[in-house]
């Protein structure tokens, strides 16, 4: 693979987070909206308490869909310092590690995800096994779930 490709893969890797977060983003903040319209919505029944519990349960909706509106604006903010322009050597943040069964983008946390016939895990710097992956080289070994991963190439 020439540095052009590398480079190419990388960014497509990097759009691709880009994307994802930016939809977590506006799904969190369409959630929350709605959450809040029912709250707001909920009429005042004479069965008492069943009012104040249906406005509590929208409130705490409400409340996890700003945490998660939170956490991917962060998540978004971290993964644009990110470079994803330069090769690597070893893995740090805005590097693609390659291994014998997978390849790993190290830049956001979002999982198994196929990009242009490709199964990449996205990790975050702050999962283990990122933090296991980090600085190395290629030729290195970790072991992570009792199983022992080879390092083929960074970049």
């Amino acid at each position: 693979m020439t540095d052009q490709e590398k480079q190419s893969l990388k960014l497509s890797l990097y759009k691709k987070a880009i994307l994802l977060i930016e939809q977590r983003i506006i799904t969190a903040a369409n959630s929350m909206q709605n959450a809040q319209s029912a709250a707001n919505e909920e009429e005042k029944s004479s069965a008492g308490d069943k009012y104040e519990t249906s406005r509590a349960m929208s409130h705490i909706e409400k409340d996890m869909y700003a945490k998660q509106f939170e956490e991917n604006k962060k998540e978004l903010a971290v993964l644009q310092t990110i470079n994803c322009n330069k090769l690597y050597d070893s893995a740090v943040p805005g590097s693609l590690v390659s291994c014998d069964e997978c390849a790993f983008f190290l830049a956001a946390g979002l999982g198994k995800l196929n990009v242009d016939g490709k199964e990449v895990y996205f990790l975050s710097a702050n999962a283990p096994l990122a933090k296991q992956l980090n600085m190395k080289k290629a030729g290195a070994t970790i072991e992570f779930n009792k199983k022992l991963i080879v390092i083929r190439s960074v970049f």
